[in-house]
């Protein structure tokens, strides 16, 4: 039964239980609730990139930290749409746009990101933005743009979340995921693993986004892509059964979620991601970059698809099944 009332202890007897047996009891759920083999396949393009002004400690765009990134000005609309229309033709079903800002403010960047919604919208794929906080009344102008969901991560838990940023708190980011909910906006919203965090740190952050009144219609995984010049340089990759555990248990505690395999996949197998998609993994973003950091390119996901049997979610699949629901 799906529920949003999970205690700390129910999550942990989840999480820790054997791992085996976590696999098989995400995919059953996966299986109750999703289409299996069916995995939705994104494309997240960095429309400006670096020069930001937070000291989140994991990323290379934050302007304090020399890590080789050169900041860039937001792109244009041609080529943004462009790069939505070979995304599409590579097999993709959404498109997110992520902007190097703290927060968005109101001023002619933000207008031509909305005539980009619009733009990608137009192409037929689902729009997803990551454009750092938001107010209610801006999330609001991406939705009559046509905006889908909107991403902000939760990173960690609160109790960790000093340790990796300060120059926002954990009461900001869940102001924004309250704001992009009251928008109507589908909310898209995970975190990472490898921070230096603990197994109840990683608990602590599924007991946030499973207790939500509603839960995040998206939930990234994402294991800790260490870049050279920030803080976290140096820091060993996390292991495929720490990724299977965390997207399992999320599995289990929010069934209908798209959990999305994201950052770090490049440095796993076929096999490590065919285990992620058995623990209940249905989403993966695909092309040459991730932001700034490596991912598997559009050939190599396909590869991969025919090799485990995978196909492509089409785009819109949940509103256009409620829309079924509503006339039957």
């Amino acid at each position: 039964m799906i529920k949003n009332d999970w205690s700390l202890e129910e999550i942990k007897e989840i999480y820790f239980s054997p791992v085996l047996e976590l696999i098989l009891r995400g995919a059953e759920m996966h299986k109750q609730y999703q289409a299996t083999g069916e995995v939705q396949v994104c494309t997240l393009l960095s429309v400006k990139t670096g020069g930001c002004s937070e000291d989140c400690a994991y990323c290379p765009q934050a302007a304090r930290y020399n890590t080789g990134v050169e900041a860039h000005k937001l792109m244009n609309y041609e080529e943004v749409v462009g790069k939505a229309l070979d995304a599409k033709n590579g097999g993709s079903t959404r498109f997110c746009m992520g902007a190097a800002w703290r927060n968005v403010r109101d001023n002619s960047d933000f207008d031509r990101v909305i005539d980009m919604v619009k733009g990608v919208n137009a192409v037929g794929l689902e729009v997803c933005c990551t454009l750092g906080m938001l107010t209610e009344q801006q999330a609001q102008r991406l939705k009559e743009a046509g905006l889908y969901a909107y991403n902000h991560n939760l990173d960690t838990s609160d109790e960790h979340y000093g340790e990796i940023i300060s120059t926002r708190t954990y009461k900001d980011r869940l102001e924004t995921l309250d704001n992009v909910e009251k928008a109507g906006l589908s909310v898209c919203c995970g975190g990472i693993i490898g921070l230096g965090e603990t197994d109840d740190d990683r608990i602590k952050l599924l007991h946030t986004l499973a207790t939500r009144e509603q839960h995040p219609e998206s939930v990234p995984v994402n294991a800790l892509v260490s870049v050279k010049g920030t803080p976290l340089e140096g820091r060993d990759r996390v292991n495929v059964w720490e990724m299977v555990r965390m997207i399992a248990t999320a599995r289990i505690l929010m069934p209908k979620a798209m959990v999305r395999l994201s950052a770090g996949r490049n440095e796993m197998s076929f096999e490590q991601q065919a285990l992620c998609f058995l623990a209940g993994a249905n989403s993966i973003f695909t092309g040459e970059k991730l932001l700034t950091t490596p991912n598997p390119d559009f050939d190599a996901d396909k590869e991969m698809f025919h090799l485990l049997g995978l196909k492509p979610r089409e785009s819109y699949k949940a509103e256009k099944e409620k829309k079924l629901q509503t006339v039957g």
